[in-house]
């Protein structure tokens, strides 16, 4: 079980950064269990969450600052191509979101990013965008302790580096890493 501190950063997933700013005991029925008191950065809520299933849920330390060189490389790497349909890619997607890996998230957030300058993203895809893109800056943000506004050109420009070397792969080859991932 993982033990998180009054005071600690810790990642919730899809949600991001929050701050625990108390461990309390609540009543429910006749156990008392303790629960997490989580700050979330991006809407100021609070959150609670049972300690017994924090890693159920996938609360998270950020990555350390020396997993921030290796997510902005991750980034700034090719991809596989997502679902052709809509419906199977927002579920792949979605999935990935929900791990709360910050290494599945950079995957959706490349992915999007890259059918986001071949077309128009529908509604739900372009929040997923911008979701994943919060989720990305704001961890690499606090884990390498720069402010978002340092983090984001840096952010932009490995997704920059991504969208060309996905472009000049082979269009054979991209649909042969396509089918290999089972799309």
């Amino acid at each position: 079980m993982v033990g998180f501190k009054v005071g600690q950063k810790v990642v919730y997933p899809n949600h991001g950064i929050g701050t625990i700013e108390q461990i309390e005991q609540k009543q429910i029925g006749a156990t008392s269990l303790p629960f997490y008191t989580l700050r979330l950065a991006s809407t100021n809520s609070v959150v609670l969450v049972p300690v017994a299933n924090a890693g159920e849920v996938g609360l998270r330390s950020p990555i350390s600052s020396g997993e921030c060189e290796m997510l902005l490389k991750h980034l700034a790497d090719d991809f596989t191509n997502a679902a052709s349909d809509w419906k199977d890619r927002f579920k792949e997607f979605t999935d990935k979101m929900r791990t709360g890996d910050i290494f599945s998230v950079s995957d959706v957030l490349k992915s999007l990013t890259y059918l986001s300058h071949i077309k128009p993203l529908s509604f739900r895809e372009q929040r997923m965008l911008e979701r994943a893109r919060y989720l990305v800056i704001s961890e690499l943000a606090a884990a390498c302790r720069q402010p978002e506004c340092k983090v984001e050109p840096r952010v932009e420009e490995a997704l920059v580096r991504a969208c060309a070397c996905h472009d000049r792969r082979p269009a054979r080859a991209r649909v042969a890493a396509g089918a290999a991932a089972g799309h």
